[in-house]
């Protein structure tokens, strides 16, 4: 039984907050740093003429990838800059470093806050106001 119980704590996330806040800070920076060499290609583009940056915004208006926006691109910029702020406070201030995991909680509250009104109101005029 003690077997079990060993391969169970060597299995089983052991992270906090600050674990957390670090991983989701890199995947969002990833997601954040892919939309911006997508944009950058697309702008490159527009140096082989009107058709050839045309053909790639029509991808742009697709469905999905409107929803990559408001679900993807969207809350992984807020996060991140969020998360950036609590960093610099940190940095700032080390004795702040005692209270990250509060510092963080309180950001995903500001996310929360800042993300759901603004969704609904991107979702809306996205679908539904024209």
């Amino acid at each position: 039984m003690a077997a079990i119980a060993n391969l169970f704590r060597a299995v089983t996330y052991r992270g906090r907050e600050g674990q957390i806040a670090w991983m989701l800070h890199r995947l969002t920076g990833l997601a954040v740093f892919f939309f911006l060499a997508l944009h950058i290609v697309d702008i490159f583009l527009m140096a082989f003429g009107p058709d050839v940056f045309n053909a790639l915004l029509f991808f742009y208006h697709q469905f999905l990838f409107k929803l990559s926006i408001v679900f993807g691109l969207y809350p992984a910029a807020l996060y991140h800059g969020l998360n950036g702020l609590r960093v610099v406070i940190i940095d700032f201030w080390p004795e702040m470093g005692k209270k990250q995991a509060l510092l963080w909680r309180i950001q995903i509250v500001l996310f929360a806050v800042a993300y759901i009104p603004s969704a609904v109101i991107m979702v809306y005029e996205m679908f539904f106001a024209h």
